[in-house]
């Protein structure tokens, strides 16, 4: 004789009754194949968050293990693409019906890029932080991409100031003699020469777009490709002494504010296909112990806010 085991969520009476927003679970640990245009299918190691709403306000509670079986379909048996992404939370809410309405799941996981150094032809990897956050909600189906893009910046006050101090050593060192160019070329490229340099630090962009949600494929590359070209300035995997002095010029012509920095993004995004964006600038200041940051977002009445 087959034993019936109890189901409290379906049989128990709530503690106490109320609706809720989203009932779920957090950071399950999801393989997944992860498809992308302009890349090939990517194994990577997520993260996921998983949700419904309950808006049975009866309901003692949701069952976890059917949203947890569904993301285990998607990662053994299918590839991440919008389209699966959207099956998953359809079946999220079928599975808890007269319970909930509205679906949410959140991925997070490092994409790995093969990126080439400025000069020599040298390749190396890059590991790029993205999110994925779709949601469900009476049928209608929203898509957002956030990825983390690291570049240099480097201060043009601070580079304003290193080149008034170079200009004061060559007024110290030569102000009563006549100079030959050889003279003025071998000074320059003397350490007596380069007194003083800007400082520049590490700093990262990070992005959330809105995904149409008719798309038929994610597109993080050209999200990556489009703000480190914007920028100017991406850190570098595999260099060379000739990619470092390239790296070098690239900041000196590129002095950035993180205001400059934000101000940039926003302009390219605002020509972009996304229906919104959010832009935070963080420059982790090598001057200060403390941080530089800028936001930006496109500023529709229901889109994104600081």
């Amino acid at each position: 004789m087959q034993t019936i085991m109890p189901d409290i969520a379906d049989t128990a009476e709530a503690l106490q009754t109320g609706t809720l927003d989203w009932v779920g679970m957090g950071n399950i640990e999801l393989p997944l194949l992860f498809s992308s245009k302009g890349l090939s299918d990517t194994t990577v190691t997520a993260k996921a968050d998983a949700f419904v709403n309950l808006h049975n306000e009866q309901a003692k509670g949701i069952h976890m293990s059917r949203l947890f079986l569904a993301l285990d379909t998607l990662s053994c048996e299918q590839t991440l693409t919008p389209t699966t992404l959207k099956q998953v939370l359809e079946s999220f809410v079928a599975s808890h019906q007269d319970l909930s309405n509205a679906a949410k799941v959140v991925i997070h996981f490092e994409l790995p890029l093969r990126r080439p150094s400025l000069l020599s032809g040298k390749q190396g990897w890059k590991s790029y932080p993205v999110t994925i956050t779709a949601s469900l909600i009476e049928g209608h189906y929203q898509l957002e991409v956030a990825v983390d893009v690291t570049y240099s910046s480097t201060c043009p006050c601070s580079a304003a100031l290193a080149r008034q101090l170079i200009q004061k050593a060559f007024t110290e060192q030569f102000a009563q003699q006549q100079l030959s160019f050889e003279q003025v070329h071998d000074w320059l490229g003397s350490t007596q020469g380069i007194v003083a340099t800007p400082h520049s630090q590490r700093s990262i962009a990070n992005i959330k777009v809105k995904v149409p949600s008719d798309s038929q494929e994610f597109d993080i590359l050209a999200l990556i490709n489009s703000t480190e070209n914007e920028l100017k300035t991406p850190v570098q995997a595999a260099v060379k002494r000739e990619d470092e002095q390239e790296f070098a010029r690239l900041n000196g012509q590129n002095l950035m504010f993180c205001e400059d920095a934000a101000r940039k993004l926003k302009a390219l995004f605002e020509m972009s296909h996304y229906q919104d964006y959010y832009i935070k600038i963080n420059h982790y200041e090598s001057l200060h112990a403390h941080d530089a940051v800028a936001y930006a977002v496109k500023g529709l009445p229901q889109g994104y806010q600081i």
